[in-house]
């Protein structure tokens, strides 16, 4: 019985080999930061991704039996249809938070990895490996530079009165002491009484406890809501 051991063969298992450690690499820091896309989920996308590629790569030995001038070898349309399809699985991390939009980095890391999971398939391993380490320093290496540089903080605030509501300026002076200085500041009435909301910024770390002993401190507050920003 001759068993086909073509799955052995270097030009195989190298590119998913690399795909699957340069996923797992990526999807590491990700899940590391507590993000939506983990390990696993970067470790299959590169994987498919680099699997569709080889196919397309070695197309002739699959389609043997085909006569010769029928064949139409075009990778290239594959990785515009791998780089196409995964926009709707980035599409599944970004999501509206309050005032913000969470999830992009995920999502760009997520379109990144298919991208290096194409170039693993096609063979073009220094080109791989040199962006898949590039990967590795935006995500990882420039959050450590970016938590050395100045740079402003902010934090959406909603904050909820009954009867009787604080003015916006009433608002922002409280919470001025924090060093939180509002953006555009929106109003709200319903029957429940009168809401404020706002993105306030800061020079400095944002403790959202300190904002939330300040703000239940007055007494005509009835509810609120602090979400710093981490994206």
């Amino acid at each position: 019985m001759h068993v086909d051991m073509e799955w052995w063969w270097p030009e195989y298992t190298l590119p998913i080999l690399g795909a699957v450690i340069a996923g797992g690499l990526i999807g590491f820091e990700r899940e590391h930061r507590g993000r939506a896309a983990g390990m696993r989920t970067h470790m299959l996308l590169c994987l498919a991704s680099t699997l569709l590629m080889l196919a397309a790569v070695h197309q002739v030995r699959w389609m043997a039996d085909t006569p010769e001038g029928m064949i139409r070898i075009d990778p290239v349309r594959m990785a515009h249809g791998v780089l196409t399809g995964i926009g709707f699985l980035c599409g599944g991390v970004i999501f509206r938070e309050g005032f913000s939009v969470r999830g992009l980095t995920s999502a760009a890391s997520l379109w990144t990895t298919a991208a290096l999971g194409v170039l693993y398939g096609i063979g073009l391993f220094g080109l791989a490996v040199g962006g898949t380490l590039a990967t590795l320093f935006v995500l990882a290496g420039l959050r450590m530079i970016e938590e050395r540089l100045p740079r402003l903080r902010h934090v959406d605030i909603t904050v909820r009165y009954g009867a009787q509501a604080a003015t916006q300026a009433e608002l922002a002076a409280r919470l001025a002491g924090l060093d939180l200085t509002p953006d555009v500041v929106t109003h709200r009435r319903s029957n429940e009484g009168v809401e404020l909301a706002a993105t306030f910024r800061s020079p400095r770390r944002i403790d959202p406890q300190a904002i939330a002993d300040s703000l239940s401190a007055d007494p005509r507050v009835v509810a609120f809501e602090v979400a710093p920003r981490h994206e």
